[in-house]
């Protein structure tokens, strides 16, 4: 009678050790799904956001489509149509229409 309680005793001690592994590769695969992409992401707007220039065409967090006029240090001016100006903050711009991407027919 106490070996099998001993036998189940030691069965149940390696249940833990699974779900402690199994916890851990949760986190792992949420890691390299959820979070690792998110940081690439912010890291290229990033970069995309310091690297305007004079003549892209940008899209604005709102929907406005124009072409930089102008930066400085905080701020670019875009231009909308005939010559419309409109003075936005640079973290409010979202997408470069600049490098568009081949249509196939």
């Amino acid at each position: 009678m106490l070996s099998i309680v001993l036998a189940q005793a030691s069965v149940g001690g390696g249940g833990i050790l699974g779900q402690v592994f199994l916890f851990g590769s949760i986190i792992l695969i949420m890691y390299f799904f959820m979070i690792r992409p998110q940081q690439k992401k912010q890291k290229d707007s990033k970069k995309f956001i310091e690297e305007i220039k004079k003549g892209d065409d940008v899209v604005t967090i709102g929907g406005l489509h124009g072409k930089v006029y102008s930066t400085d240090s905080d701020t670019v001016i875009l231009e909308l149509d005939r010559g419309l100006k409109v003075k936005v903050e640079k973290s409010a711009i979202s997408l470069d229409f600049s490098k568009k991407p081949a249509t196939t027919k």
